[in-house]
């Protein structure tokens, strides 16, 4: 979906005026995505305005078929040894439902768990990693399948409401399939170590539980909402994961040297604060891309670099926000970037509606190398530059109306 096609696409809503023109351009720019995000096949087809339930069916086994064919190649195991499923779809649900639709298509085992998570935003991989953890504490020796993606074809908005056209800037295609196993006979196998989970639910407060909404708008046009206190949600969220966070995945001196800090501002009263120090027990910061406000937010809270924030920005560039597989394309640039070595560890965190905010800590168990998703352009990251054409080519928006380009009749 690079900017030209974009354009068209924004041709095509005859419900946009000039300001929205405007908001969308500025929105855009400042998104920092790229050329080659992908959407569904309906928005390429010019039919947006009209999806069918087949269309959201289509988009997610396209997605979970090739991942998952591409997982039992690479792994040599088969779908009869999958114990356990889970998948994840926020937007769509389907009857039968997805963990069905995959169990019939390889033709699993009868006596296989599965699981369908349905509403649960961005953050909803973490979630389903947690739940084959506790699956895990009372089945041994068990193989999982997590798959994880969204449906963008049926919940594309046509209308003019600013809070629900944002999401169309940023919310783009993608998906991904994980294997986990608890059998310690496959531990020379596995690409990483799970050590901790941490879920963070604000979802007793109206502000943070409505700021980010599945709705319709004032003519029953069907979006996603995004409210201006979504930086608000996702701080408190984040700052209530962190605190929880901490015992288990920093190093002990530097929890009594915050300690330490923190007794001694409080007694001196010199309206200093004591900060936490996560890169004592961090080596690497895996993020939810959910956008640029979102990334430099965090960055600026945990006093990121820009080097630990290049996964998450190179990913928001180069793939969007694919809501809830975002986090696995950012593992999946470190990886191909050969930063992951054996004993390094990395704290993965994610954001979602409701509101919440899930983070895991992951030891790397071996030199990860392989190119994924990203081989066929990781030598082209980081690009000198992050900025897209859009301005370049829409630019003139700012200073003439739309109209006179035809842009309302197109």
């Amino acid at each position: 979906m690079n900017s030209e096609f974009c354009g068209e696409i924004i041709k095509r809503n005859k419900n946009l005026g000039h300001q929205e023109y405007k908001f969308l351009l500025r929105a855009i720019v400042s998104s920092s995505i790229g050329e080659e995000t992908y959407g569904p096949r309906t928005i390429i087809d010019g039919r947006e305005d009209c999806p069918c339930l087949m269309d959201g069916i289509q988009e997610m086994e396209e997605f979970f078929y090739k991942t998952l064919d591409n997982l039992f190649e690479k792994s040599g195991i088969s779908p009869l040894d999958v114990d356990v499923l889970v998948v994840n779809v926020s937007m769509l649900a389907s009857v039968p439902s997805w963990s069905s639709r995959i169990i019939n298509h390889y033709r699993m085992r009868n006596d296989i768990k599965a699981f369908n998570l349905s509403g649960m935003g961005c953050s909803a991989s973490l979630i389903s990693i947690d739940l084959v953890r506790r699956i895990f504490n009372s089945r041994k020796n068990s193989l999982a399948i997590v798959v994880t993606s969204e449906s963008i074809a049926p919940n594309w908005y046509s209308g003019n409401d600013k809070s629900m056209i944002l999401s169309n800037c940023l919310f783009r295609s993608g998906g991904c399939s994980i294997l986990l196993t608890n059998n310690k006979a496959l531990k020379d196998q596995s690409l990483l170590k799970l050590k901790c989970l941490i879920r963070t639910h604000m979802g007793s407060s109206d502000e943070a539980h409505s700021c980010c909404m599945q709705k319709e708008d004032d003519l029953g046009r069907k979006g996603f909402h995004l409210s201006k206190s979504v930086p608000k949600a996702a701080n408190q969220a984040f700052t209530e994961n962190l605190r929880e966070l901490a015992p288990k995945a920093l190093p002990l001196r530097e929890l009594l040297r915050y300690t330490a800090l923190s007794t001694f501002f409080h007694y001196t009263k010199g309206g200093f604060k004591a900060k936490l120090n996560f890169k004592t027990g961090v080596d690497h910061f895996c993020l939810h891309p959910g956008g640029t406000a979102m990334i430099d937010g965090v960055a600026k809270s945990l006093e990121l670099s820009e080097s630990d924030m290049e996964p998450a920005r190179m990913t928001l560039h180069r793939f969007g926000n694919t809501s809830a597989s975002s986090v696995w394309y950012v593992l999946g640039y470190m990886e191909a970037k050969k930063r992951l070595k054996k004993g390094d560890r990395v704290l993965m965190i994610s954001f979602g509606a409701g509101f919440k905010c899930n983070s895991c800590m992951w030891d790397v168990v071996r030199d990860l190398e392989d190119g994924n998703v990203w081989e066929d352009c990781v030598s082209l990251y980081p690009p000198k530059t992050l900025a897209n054409p859009f301005m370049e080519k829409y630019g003139w928006i700012y200073q003439e109306d739309p109209t006179t380009r035809g842009w309302s009749s197109w």
